[in-house]
């Protein structure tokens, strides 16, 4: 009697098919992603069914023109919709691990099982290392390659929402280095105060930037996220206003930040601690270190999919050693959308305020 043997790539896929569940399940950023305009990750999965290379998101600002009353004529007073969109371009994020076939002989562990086990951590890794650069990004330009030019045209172009320090006078010379060196380590540690003018700058920057939609029977109302690094959290839980309003204030309850996964509240802004945020070594007053942190709305940034995270299992040298690889095509960007004639004309960043404060690492 015959019997079937299932290959070795039908192996591979159903391992393919149970991570990818476990991929989306255990994605950190989950929460904030959605293909409604409405989310922090707008996620756009077009490319998925059909060839191309790029997703184009859409932006329609709101109306600004005075209600016309009974007496007034109407035709020839239309206001023009105010259309934008940013193009975003896909690319492979690809990585591969390889062993020896005789090696699985020598050791009690299943070396295939275990080398797909860290292909999955990175590819957890990639996608919050992603993000972080993706939000420290200046015009699609990663932090780390901008030059001092480009970071002084991003500022210029979004001086309505971003602050360094505590005031948004420190931001006075619109130049990117000069304005972090204006950041000391008294008076330009986040505070209450500073969260509360992040979210004034939100709301009053033009075009302003949408609050995110929260959508869970706990967290019921508009509301900001806020990003920031660890060393920025530590100054923000010695706030003395912070630490009366969470020890005596907030609710002991379900709806305690505790049981809707932030770390903390203030104002309807939902803090999240992100310990990977890079610190700027020596870029505020008197070469002190500072630190980017993050007030996000919707539509913040927007990733575009043409292939999930897929594996591939291959065998090399006679099949003497194996190896397996996992590749997805993507891209995420901040969505920007341009000020000026046309769209990429003058970009602002569509749903983030970036604010640098001091980040002094502790004695």
């Amino acid at each position: 009697m015959a019997t079937t043997t299932v290959p070795a790539g039908l192996t591979g896929q159903q391992w393919d098919d149970q991570y990818f569940v476990e991929y989306v399940n255990q994605n950190w950023f989950k929460k904030f992603m959605g293909t409604g305009a409405n989310s922090v990750i707008q996620v756009r999965e077009d490319l998925t069914k059909k060839p191309g290379g790029s997703i184009t998101f859409a932006l329609v600002n709101r109306l600004k023109g005075e209600a016309k009353d009974q007496n007034e004529t109407l035709e020839g007073q239309e206001e023009e919709a105010d259309l934008r969109s940013q193009e975003v371009s896909i690319r492979e994020y690809a990585h591969a691990v390889r062993w020896k076939v005789f090696d699985e002989q020598l050791t009690a562990i299943d070396l295939r099982q275990a080398h797909k086990d860290i292909l999955q951590t990175w590819n957890m890794e990639l996608d919050r290392t992603l993000v972080i650069d993706t939000l420290a990004s200046k015009n699609g330009v990663k932090y780390s390659l901008a030059t001092e030019a480009q970071k002084d045209a991003w500022l210029v172009d979004n001086a309505d929402r971003v602050l360094f320090g505590a005031t948004k006078s420190n931001a006075s010379s619109l130049d990117h280095s000069t304005s972090l060196a204006n950041i000391d380590n008294t008076a330009d540690k986040v505070t209450t105060g500073a969260l509360s003018l992040l979210k004034r700058i939100a709301k009053n920057a033009n075009p302003k930037i949408r609050p995110y939609k929260v959508r869970s029977a706990i967290e019921k109302s508009d509301a900001f996220i806020y990003f920031a690094p660890s060393l920025i959290i530590r100054d923000l839980v010695n706030d003395t206003a912070f630490k009366t309003h969470n020890e005596q204030a907030r609710d002991r309850g379900m709806d305690n930040p505790l049981f809707s996964g932030a770390d903390y509240v203030w104002e309807n802004i939902f803090i999240y601690e992100i310990e990977d945020i890079q610190v700027l070594t020596g870029a505020g007053a008197a070469g002190i270190d500072v630190a980017p942190s993050y007030l996000l709305g919707a539509q913040a940034m927007g990733q575009a999919w043409a292939k999930r995270p897929q594996t591939v299992d291959d065998t090399f040298d006679y099949g003497r050693k194996k190896g397996c690889a996992i590749k997805q095509w993507s891209k995420l960007e901040k969505l920007r959308f341009g000020t000026g004639d046309t769209d990429t004309d003058d970009p602002k960043d569509c749903g983030v305020v970036t604010a640098y404060f001091a980040a002094v690492a502790d004695a």
